[in-house]
């Protein structure tokens, strides 16, 4: 363009659209290379939340295992194998990492600078000899090959973990690669030789990322299988349920037989026992014989794939005598909280309610047959005597101890969620701080009075309330993504009660 018989102009003229066209060019490219940058940031993020997401799914499966070897022991093997083979490789690719920012350096905030990374000399050179692979290209090939082949074995024949295996032996497979142009080129060469650094990087995070998937997909699938397993018929266990487990001599016995669960649609093909069926239940009707232990026994009938499963079971009852004592329950169990009004059902068997008469420091009848409120107040322990007056004008009494707990601390929650949640920094100003108290046996409301508000960097902020006031607002706004903010020192009240709850933990909010 700028040769032949040109005027000096139009020599001029031209140059400059060269250099125009130039610098066109290096635009888009920078733009490619900030594209790769975001890539490879919301990979990161997505495998930070994949990190913690992964380990809550591998202690419920622990959990499970633990609680029950026999249904859940071989998926908590299976994931156990599954959490080191993944852990292993994905360290690993971290490692490769640092080959792709060999020469970079990262800026005042902390970020690498995308548009300068457009070459890769740490790859290029660390892993590639001529058309050859070095031994460091050697070793990361063999590590692919590996975790594959490991994951497969870590898999064995359980059927639902075979997407898994075939969707790993796509996406890490070390085969040739054919180009555009038709050339072959082995794997390393087609996906990283000459590449940018930034793509690369990002490659290499998308990596990390599809082990994350893998480790997902086979805890989801482990935890599918053996919810499976156990829904099967063959793992019920008939069981006897009565209507109470002592008679007196010529009562008559009543109650069901079961299975497990009371489930209509639960029907047997065939009963043999005491009774008929109703609704998935064996009802019992029969007289209660000599006084002592009576066993009833029989069996269900089942149909699986077609082919009867048969469900044996025995149930024991015991005939007595005249009642010589009280019996006493506690409606959550034998233990009372200090502050709240405690249920108690107390009742002597063969006595009538109104023969009854039960005290106790803190102890009021709640109005119902045998109903009792208790509310604790000093030591650590309190005795309910009872005294029952017999038909035959005799007394009989009874008495227990129950132990005395204060009410545990509640939990801090944002928006509703403990421990640790994330979001914006506009959804965290407008959210309440509240308290809750989870699997405790009282429905116990708790009010917020008061918290602590700490920002990364910033003086932390004493707030009167449950809500974000404006100097917690300022020090949000120099908060950045990323930075997590602390709300501790909760102060809480009981709603209806004047008890002094355990100290409440604190919450954490990352800022997205």
């Amino acid at each position: 363009m700028a040769g032949g018989k040109l005027t000096p102009r139009q020599k001029m003229i031209n140059l400059m659209y060269l250099v125009f066209i130039a610098m066109l060019a290096l635009n888009m490219s920078k733009e490619v290379l900030s594209a790769f940058g975001l890539m490879n940031e919301k990979f990161e993020a997505s495998n930070k939340a994949s990190i913690d997401n992964n380990k809550m799914l591998l202690a419920t499966l622990e959990q499970k295992g633990s609680d029950n070897p026999g249904m859940f022991g071989e998926a908590k093997n299976s994931a156990d194998k599954i959490a080191k083979i993944s852990k292993d490789f994905y360290d690993f690719i971290e490692t490769l990492k640092k080959d792709a920012v060999v020469g970079v350096e990262v800026d005042k905030d902390g970020k690498l600078p995308y548009e300068a990374m457009d070459k890769g000399p740490g790859i290029d050179e660390g892993w590639f000899r001529s058309d050859n692979y070095s031994p460091k290209g050697k070793e990361i090939v063999e590590k692919m090959n590996k975790y594959v082949a490991d994951m497969k074995a870590a898999a064995g024949s359980n059927p639902k973990l075979a997407p898994v295996v075939k969707e790993l032996e796509l996406k890490f497979s070390t085969a040739d690669v054919k180009d555009r142009e038709g050339v072959t080129k082995k794997y390393l060469n087609y996906h990283f030789e000459h590449f940018p650094a930034i793509a690369s990087l990002a490659k290499l995070t998308a990596w990390q990322n599809d082990v994350q998937k893998a480790e997902s997909d086979s805890y989801n699938f482990l935890l599918g299988k053996a919810a499976v397993d156990a829904s099967s018929m063959k793992n019920y266990t008939a069981l006897v349920v009565l209507d109470k487990n002592a008679y007196f001599q010529g009562e008559k016995v009543t109650g069901k037989v079961v299975l497990g669960r009371y489930d209509e649609n639960t029907k047997p093909t065939s009963f043999k026992g005491p009774g008929k069926i109703e609704n998935g239940q064996a009802v019992i009707n029969m007289t209660a014989g000599s006084i002592g232990e009576q066993k009833i026994a029989g069996e269900f009938s089942f149909l699986e794939d077609g082919k009867p499963v048969p469900l044996k079971f025995e149930g024991k009852y015991v005939v007595v005598p005249r009642p010589s004592g009280a019996n006493i329950s506690a409606d959550k169990m034998n233990v009372v909280y200090r502050g709240l009004p405690n249920p108690l059902t107390i009742s002597v068997a063969g006595v009538a309610d109104s023969d009854v008469k039960a005290s106790a420091a803190g102890l009021v009848s709640a109005g119902g047959k045998g109903k009792y409120n208790l509310s604790p107040q000093g030591g650590t322990e309190v005795t309910v005597n009872v005294n029952a007056k017999m038909s035959d004008g005799k007394n009989i009494t009874d008495r227990k101890v129950f132990r005395i707990k204060n009410i545990p601390g509640p939990a801090g929650a944002i928006g509703g969620e403990t421990g640790s949640t994330k979001g914006a920094k506009s959804r965290l100003q407008v959210s309440q701080v509240s308290a809750k108290l989870a699997d405790f046996v009282y429905d116990v409301n708790f009010r917020v009075t008061g918290f602590t508000f700490k920002v990364p960097g910033q003086p932390a902020v004493v707030v009167a309330g449950d809500r974000v006031n404006a100097q917690c607002a300022a020090a949000l706004a120099r908060a950045g993504r990323g930075d997590v903010v602390t709300i501790s020192d909760i102060k809480t009240k009981i709603e209806g009660s004047e008890a002094i709850p355990g100290k409440c933990s604190p919450v954490i909010y990352e800022i997205q």
